[in-house]
């Protein structure tokens, strides 16, 4: 992961304690680190615009004005899903409890910041969003397959009926000599037929939720082989 980038908010009043944290990170060999440093609360949620700001926010609990509980549920409010990351000054279970019960990732007490704990915690905070969202995706793909097959159930149902009844048809008008002359109609006919049955087994047999472009961003369930 030493190549990849992951952008930091930092929320936090003391400037020195901030630089520190910064220059910490920095030297981490197992992610690179990019941290944007805001004093207070009000600053630090003008600089989130949306969930693609920032990969994660450390920001200190007790911070002027606004506390980071109170940042925290206007980021809720906003529907902002960036993992939060707590600094407090110590191990109040009260507390922790509190900020978990927001939807808060994680906490670090301050004398754990300079040490391999603060990059590892937020290395495994971010892990942990990612395979939430993998998990999301799947449990949604697994939603869309079953509604999809409840899909295919009724409309292969109103098909094989009168698929079934053209090809009858079809093979009695081949064994009709008034009919011989019309064979290479009939022929191209039971081509048609032929693909629309392969397209409705595949319908049936439709194990993925796999789609493909269509047409002016309309996609279309993918029944190729």
């Amino acid at each position: 992961m030493a190549d990849k980038e992951i952008s930091v908010l930092l929320i936090e009043d003391n400037a020195e304690f901030a630089k520190l944290v910064s220059l910490y990170l920095q030297k981490d060999n197992e992610a690179k680190f990019v941290v944007t440093w805001k004093p207070d609360g009000e600053t630090g949620l003008e600089a989130i615009k949306d969930d693609d700001s920032f990969d994660v926010i450390l920001m200190d609990y007790f911070l002027p004005g606004e506390t980071g509980f109170e940042v925290t549920r206007k980021l809720n409010a906003k529907e902002i899903k960036i993992p939060i990351v707590f600094l407090t000054a110590n191990r109040e279970f009260d507390l922790v409890l509190e900020v978990m019960k927001l939807g808060v990732e994680d906490y670090l007490v301050k004398e754990e910041i300079l040490s391999p704990v603060l990059p590892k915690t937020l290395l495994n905070v971010l892990e942990r969003r990612d395979l939430k969202r993998r998990l999301e995706e799947i449990e949604i793909s697994e939603k869309r397959l079953q509604a999809i097959q409840e899909l295919v159930v009724s409309v292969t149902a109103e098909l094989d009926v009168p698929v079934k009844r053209l090809r009858e048809r079809v093979e009695l008008l081949k064994k009709d000599q008034l009919a011989s002359q019309f064979k290479r109609q009939l022929a191209t006919i039971e081509k048609s037929l032929d693909r629309i049955e392969q397209k409705l087994r595949r319908l049936k047999e439709l194990k993925e939720a796999k789609s493909v472009p269509y047409v002016k961003g309309v996609r279309m369930i993918d029944l190729s082989e």
